[in-house]
């Protein structure tokens, strides 16, 4: 471990994410940051980026009213300080909407921004570096592919000078293609002291946090560059960078997954959720959808075309193909669910099995049992919701309505086609439906009735 990296874990960090402005280009009515990629907010991702780099405090600077954004920021970073923007007068405004968590001290402030959702903690950790080394500013840059649009980092003689908007930069300085991330790290001691200064004598009349470079060159303090690949500093102002994001975390999440154990027959059919935990030997067949809370033990099998969230599976389960586990469905060791079967807020034990064409909706299914083809936990009244209790190893015939509130005992029978409504007891057999009724030759009346012949 090196002696910058020592440092910093004694050091205190302060995060301030710049989450304010509705994103007009999204054509929505949900705030910009709370579009959601891999299963999580923008935001969410960024939170969990500073989370991860280390961050002892966090403030948020938020659009005034948006109580949906400060709600994301209790669950993403709970304790954080969320201080709205009132004006939007640029970025190094926008930082100090969050004054009072600059003023609080701390030897590091690192500036992220909630809609680069793509954005890590180990990148940021690189940001806040060059800090234990002596550096006043640390910025993140790239070199672009397409340099229009960025603010540019201006270095003579390999020292960094300035960073100069576009639409402020001479036809010499456009040409420089290495391009401002936005993202920056301040040492604490210098922090308030720097933004304060900067000004808004610009094209915008807009207080930009990057003037803060030129004001630290010009006090002669160290301004480090921290290089980052060009994707993962890009911001989301549209659907169609909004897709881009979504890909490449998708890429990111896929090969977290192989590497980690996990066979993915499709990889890129594969769709997970940036919080899905796979176990080792897992195996997901093409098609598969991974909503947010799933978590996969073990030497699971995931056949084709199925969808879970919010589930959780124990080792050597097997599910699918065209499984739907919602939220709540939790299967246990060795357990079956097969095609056309959905699960919500329902646990199957150890080696149970319901393996075609059943919906098994607030139920507990014990060890061992069999649900047949066609069984459907009737758990809605159309105001309540009911539970339904099937005991260990007990068998649920084909085409079987369970009307809950109820309960089948261990080891009982229940027969095809029953509509149950009252609890049956352990090593029962229960038969609920009418008795059939046969008539010889009656078909053959039926249709001279109708006039129809015999095909």
């Amino acid at each position: 471990m090196d002696s910058g990296t020592g440092e910093m874990r004694t050091r205190s960090l302060t995060a301030i994410v710049l989450a304010a402005g509705k994103g007009t280009r999204m054509r929505s009515d949900l705030p910009k940051v709370l579009h959601r990629v891999a299963g999580r907010t923008m935001l969410g991702h960024v939170l969990a980026a500073v989370r991860e780099a280390g961050a002892t405090r966090v403030a948020v600077v938020v659009e005034p009213g948006q109580e949906a954004v400060a709600r994301e920021v209790e669950r993403g970073a709970p304790g954080a300080g969320i201080y709205p923007q009132a004006e939007r007068l640029g970025t190094a405004h926008a930082v100090l909407a969050a004054r009072e968590a600059l003023a609080a001290g701390g030897h590091d402030v690192v500036i992220a921004f909630g809609d680069t959702p793509l954005i890590t903690g180990a990148t940021l950790q690189r940001l806040r570096a060059p800090l234990a080394e002596g550096a006043a500013v640390a910025v993140l840059a790239f070199e672009a592919a397409d340099s229009t649009g960025y603010g540019r980092v201006l270095t003579q003689a390999g020292r960094v000078v300035a960073i100069r908007e576009e639409k402020d930069a001479s036809e010499a300085e456009r040409g420089v293609r290495l391009c401002n991330a936005g993202l920056m790290a301040l040492a604490g001691r210098h922090a308030l002291a720097l933004l304060e200064r900067i000004g808004k004598d610009n094209a915008a009349g807009e207080y930009y946090l990057p003037d803060a470079v030129a004001l630290a060159v010009a006090d002669g303090l160290t301004v480090a560059v921290v290089p980052v690949d060009e994707a993962e500093a890009q911001g989301v102002n549209d659907r169609v960078q909004l897709s881009v994001a979504e890909a490449a975390i998708q890429a990111r999440l896929r090969r977290a997954a192989q590497l980690g154990g996990a066979t993915l027959v499709a990889p890129e059919t594969v769709f997970l959720s940036a919080d899905t935990v796979l176990g080792r030997d897992v195996l997901v067949e093409p098609h598969v959808v991974f909503g947010p809370g799933v978590t996969v033990g073990d030497r699971v099998t995931i056949h084709a075309f199925s969808h879970l969230e919010g589930a959780s599976l124990a080792q050597g389960v097997s599910i699918g193909p065209y499984a739907r586990l919602r939220p709540g469905a939790v299967l246990d060791e060795g357990s079956r669910v097969g095609n056309f079967v959905e699960l919500k807020n329902a646990r199957l034990g150890a080696g149970a099995k319901a393996n075609h064409l059943s919906y098994l909706g607030d139920s507990e299914v014990g060890p061992g049992a069999n649900i047949g083809a066609g069984t459907i936990t009737c758990n809605y009244d159309g105001v309540h919701k009911h539970r339904t209790a099937i005991g260990a190893g007990a068998f649920i015939g084909s085409n079987t309505a369970l009307v809950a509130p109820v309960s089948v005992g261990a080891g009982a029978i229940v027969g095809a086609g029953s509509v149950i409504t009252a609890n049956v007891p352990e090593d029962a057999l229960a038969v609920a439906r009418g008795r059939q009724a046969t008539r010889p030759d009656g078909a053959r009346l039926w249709r001279a009735t109708k006039g129809m012949k015999q095909k």
